[in-house]
C-alpha cells in the first residue's frame, strides 16, 4: 500500500483493487467463523486449552479489518460486518450468527476507535493493540450471547486468536518488505 497515493494513479487503483481483495476475505473470514462455530463447535487450540472452531477465522477477521479500513475507509468496514453478518445468518445457526454480529459490531468498532490514532504510529503499533482490545471483547461479547460459559473460555479463545492474527501480520509485513525491496530495485 503506497503511503498517500493519488486519486487516478496506479497506485491508487491497485492500493483498491488490493481492498476490495482483502473486504472480500474479511466477510469469507466472518462468514467461515460462524459456519465452523455452528457445525465444529469447540476445538483445542493449544496449551490445554479449547476455543470455539470459529475463533482462527474471528481472529483473523479482526486482523484484516484494519487493512480493510487502510485501503477502503471506515464506511467500508461498516458495510462489510453488515454483509458478512447477513450473509452468516443465511447460512448457519442463528443464535451464533446473532452472537457474532453483535460481537464483531461491538469489537470492530473499539478496534477502529484504538487503531485510527495508533495508525499515524506505524502499522504494527496500531494492528496488534488493536487487535488484542477486538478480540478479547469478541470473546466475551460473543460467548455471552451464545450461552458458553464466558471466562473458562477467554483463555482458549484468545489464544486461537493471536495464531490467527501472528500469521497474517507477519505475511503482511514480509509483503509489504517486498514491495518496499521491489519499488527500490526498480528505482535504480
Amino acid at each position: 500500500m503506497s503511503e498517500n497515493p493519488q486519486p487516478g494513479s496506479p497506485d491508487h487503483r491497485q492500493d483498491r483493487w488490493a481492498g476490495y481483495a482483502v473486504l472480500a476475505a474479511y466477510v469469507l473470514a466472518l462468514i467461515a467463523a460462524n459456519w465452523a462455530t455452528s457445525h465444529y463447535g469447540l476445538i483445542p487450540v493449544g496449551f490445554g486449552y479449547t476455543a470455539t472452531a470459529g475463533t482462527v477465522a474471528a481472529g483473523i477477521a479482526l486482523m484484516l479489518r484494519n487493512l480493510i479500513q487502510d485501503y477502503l475507509g471506515r464506511r467500508a468496514v461498516v458495510g462489510a460486518i453488515v454483509v458478512g453478518s447477513c450473509i452468516s445468518a443465511a447460512t448457519t445457526d442463528q443464535a451464533v450468527a446473532l452472537a457474532s454480529a453483535c460481537a464483531v459490531l461491538v469489537s470492530e468498532l473499539a478496534d477502529m476507535c484504538l487503531y485510527t490514532p495508533l495508525r499515524r504510529r506505524g502499522w504494527v503499533r496500531a494492528v496488534l493493540p488493536a487487535t488484542l482490545l477486538g478480540a478479547l471483547l469478541d470473546t466475551v461479547v460473543f460467548l455471552s450471547i451464545v450461552g458458553l460459559p464466558v471466562w473458562p473460555q477467554v483463555p482458549g479463545q484468545l489464544v486461537g486468536k493471536l495464531w490467527a492474527v501472528a500469521i497474517p501480520v507477519l505475511a503482511v509485513l514480509t509483503y509489504r518488505a517486498a514491495r518496499r525491496r521491489s519499488a527500490s530495485s526498480c528505482s535504480t
